[in-house]
């Protein structure tokens, strides 16, 4: 690893897990710079869960001190997430690096298009209170079962599926969905990285550099406040964003 990697993949890592603890999106900032440093795709979004691991527990404990956690409706929705992330890394695992490459760089697109609409924030909530029924509860079984299956395989741009699954759901504070979100994304990560580290797809010093930014990102998100201050982080990803995705999906 050069300097340059180094001081690279770290400040991209703190903006990635500042963006991801408020809202969602910084995987499409994390897979790509490891990729363009050279790491094959399996390799680079293997790596990439080392620093979403280490986020999220910073991001957990954070959400938690400040009283926003519900830890028995969070694993309600984290196990099913868990079952599907296992499906999907085994997916990850095995596709070719350019078919991987030029799947990422459409999925930027379109979560680039779904940041600026924001078609989350414009659904209606189902209930005022926040309160779910049993019916409602087995729906978000069955849709966070497939959000894991999406997750293991990609990762980018999954926090803006939960929150918009869930806030069309259950009517809850963007802070509390926040909360939900980064405990499901730690749990399901957790048996994604197993599946990347038994298939040797890991490299562990891009990880642990990542991993560091990441967690430092994620603690200046989680303090910041969430429903304002974001405009500056849009304007960059939009520009970040077109442009990786062009280089992946025409010089893969």
């Amino acid at each position: 690893m050069t300097i340059l990697s180094f001081l690279a993949i770290l400040g991209v890592g703190i903006g990635a897990g500042f963006i991801n603890v408020i809202a969602g999106g910084g995987s499409l900032l994390t897979l790509p710079i490891l990729i363009f440093f050279g790491l094959p795709s399996a390799v680079a979004n293997g790596t990439n869960r080392i620093a979403l691991m280490a986020q999220n527990i910073v991001a957990i404990a954070s959400y938690r001190k400040d009283g926003y956690f519900d830890g028995k409706f969070s694993l309600l929705l984290a196990i099913p997430a868990l079952i599907g992330s296992i499906v999907g890394a085994q997916i990850a695992v095995n596709i070719p690096d350019d078919l991987f490459n030029r799947i990422l760089s459409i999925v930027m697109i379109v979560v680039l298009v779904i940041m600026i609409w924001k078609p989350h924030k414009n659904l209606s909530a189902a209930t005022a209170s926040g309160q779910n029924s049993r019916m409602k509860n087995i729906g978000l079984v069955l849709i966070f079962f497939f959000i894991g299956i999406y997750g293991g395989f990609i990762q980018a741009g999954v926090g803006f599926v939960i929150i918009a699954a869930l806030t069309l759901v259950t009517g809850m504070s963007l802070v509390k969905i926040n909360s939900i979100k980064v405990f499901v994304v730690a749990v399901y990560t957790l048996s994604a990285l197993v599946v990347f580290v038994v298939n040797d797809q890991i490299h562990w010093g891009y990880g642990i550099t990542l991993a560091i930014g990441t967690s430092l990102g994620a603690f200046l998100g989680s303090k910041f406040a969430v429903k304002h201050g974001d405009k500056w982080i849009q304007r960059f990803l939009i520009v970040a964003v077109i442009a990786m995705a062009i280089r992946l999906f025409f010089f893969t």
